[in-house]
C-alpha cells in the first residue's frame, strides 16, 4: 500500500483498539489516528508493527535506533559525534561499559562510533549511548579499521530484515564484519582492501535487486574477486 503525509492507516488503527502497536519511521498517532507524516509504501510486520518504507537521504534521529557516527569534538566530558542530522549528538564518556572517571574510554575525534540514540526529539539535541539496555557493550562502540560508507536509509533499512538474504549470501564469499547504521551509514571489513571495496560494492549494488537476484550479485562479486 502506497501512503502520502496526512494519510490514515485504517489496517493499524483497528489494530491498536484492541492490543499495543508499535509504530515505526514514517507513522504517527493522533488521537486514535494512525496518520502518515512521509510519503512510501506502508509495510506490516506480524504481529503489530507497521512503518514506511521510502528513499529519503536526510537523518532524522529516532530513539532507539542504532548509528554510526565521526567523533568531531571533544568538550570537557562530553564527545559531540555527526550522525548525518541536523544537529551533532552528545555522547558522555560514561556511556561507555565499564567507564568511570579513573578509566575514561580511548576516544578522540575521527574515531568511527556503533552507538545507540536514548534522546531524539525536535526540541532537544540527540544523546547517544555505546552499552546496551543491560549496560554492555555488545556491538557498539569505536569501529577499528574498515571502511565507512553513506547509503540511502532504505538500504540500510533492508539489509536489516530477516528476509532480507544479503548478508547471509555474502558471508558464503568471504568472511566479514559489518556494522549497519539506520542514519544511512554501513561500516564494513575484510580481509582485505580488495575485499573490503567488492564487499562495499555488492551492498550498494543490492538496493534496486529483487530478494531473487541478490544472490546473483553475491556470486558474480565472489567470482571476480578469486578468478
Amino acid at each position: 500500500e502506497i501512503v502520502l503525509p496526512g494519510d490514515r492507516s485504517l489496517a493499524a488503527e483497528e489494530l491498536a483498539r484492541s492490543k499495543k502497536v508499535i509504530l515505526g519511521p514514517g507513522l504517527r498517532r493522533e488521537n486514535e489516528q494512525v496518520i502518515a507524516c512521509k510519503p512510501g509504501r506502508l509495510h506490516h510486520k506480524e504481529p503489530n508493527t507497521y512503518w514506511v518504507d521510502n528513499h529519503q537521504q536526510r537523518y532524522v534521529p529516532v530513539k532507539g535506533e542504532a548509528v554510526i557516527g565521526v567523533v568531531t569534538a571533544k568538550a570537557g566530558d562530553i564527545y559531540r559525534v555527526d550522525i548525518g542530522a541536523h544537529d551533532q549528538a552528545s555522547l558522555s564518556y560514561l556511556a561507555f561499559e565499564s567507564a568511570t572517571k579513573k578509566n575514561r574510554p580511548d576516544v578522540n575525534p575521527g574515531d568511527i562510533l556503533y552507538g545507540r540514540l536514548i534522546v531524539a526529539s525536535r526540541d532537544l539535541e540527540p544523546e547517544l549511548v555505546c552499552v546496551n539496555s543491560s549496560g554492555k557493550k555488545g556491538k557498539l562502540g569505536v569501529l577499528t579499521d574498515g571502511f565507512v560508507m553513506n547509503c540511502s536509509l532504505n538500504l540500510a533499512r533492508l539489509i536489516l530484515r530477516e528476509n532480507c538474504p544479503l548478508l547471509r549470501e555474502l558471508t558464503k564469499e568471504m568472511p566479514f564484519e559489518i556494522a549497519v547504521g539506520l542514519n544511512g551509514r554501513i561500516w564494513v571489513k575484510a580481509k582485505s582492501q580488495r575485499e573490503t571495496i567488492a564487499l562495499g560494492n555488492a551492498i550498494l549494488a543490492a538496493e534496486n535487486a529483487s530478494y531473487e537476484e541478490m544472490p546473483k550479485i553475491c556470486e558474480n562479486i565472489g567470482n571476480i574477486l578469486f578468478s
